[in-house]
């Protein structure tokens, strides 16, 4: 049995006449291609995401908000939605790799400051003062019609979080939600 040796870098440059999607790229945990230009998904705390094309591989967080018309683009924030789920904010001059593995599609938000929160242990910055319960378990990567969400209250019950229930971040502490099945399909 022979091995063979893969060259990746001319793969990537004989592909250079495409235009990579990096969530595609990221979902297969692997490094986009160099090419003409990279589909980007942009989305909004509803996470609903728009599709664009950039040509820069490495764009800094403003040209990120400029091409999808956030403006000024001082007074939005970004951030970078990781493979994993993460995220992690992206500074208006601070660069993005897009063919970084990992980097999965962008959020913004209008605000001048984070909220922090848990979710099933694991923190994530937020950039609005409220979140629905709908979008905590898609952050946290649960089937929304199958699980639930809880706010847990230090010394009381905790409180079941609906779909459409909005939360207030900005109140005093850190938030910790966690995540549970709601409904089995067992007899």
């Amino acid at each position: 049995m022979t091995s063979q040796y893969v060259d990746e870098d001319a793969i990537r440059e004989e592909n250079c006449d495409e235009i990579a999607d990096i969530e595609k790229y990221a979902h297969m945990g692997k490094q986009p291609p160099i090419c003409r230009g990279y589909q980007i998904k942009i989305g909004d705390g509803q996470l609903s995401y728009k599709s664009f094309v950039i040509a820069d591989p490495a764009p800094l967080g403003r040209q990120l908000l400029d091409l999808a018309g956030f403006r000024p683009v001082e007074e939005y924030l970004i951030f970078q939605v990781l493979r994993d789920g993460l995220l992690e904010d992206l500074r208006l001059d601070e660069v993005c790799d897009l063919r970084k593995r990992g980097v999965k599609k962008f959020l913004v938000f209008r605000s001048d400051r984070l909220f922090r929160f848990f979710i099933d242990g694991r923190e994530f910055n937020w950039g609005a003062s409220l979140i629905t319960g709908l979008t905590l378990k898609k952050l946290a990567g649960v089937d929304p019609a199958t699980y639930g969400v809880w706010l847990e209250v230090r010394g009381c019950d905790d409180r079941a979080i609906s779909d459409t229930e909005l939360v207030d971040l900005s109140v005093p502490g850190v938030e910790r939600f966690f995540t549970g099945i709601t409904q089995t399909t067992e007899g």
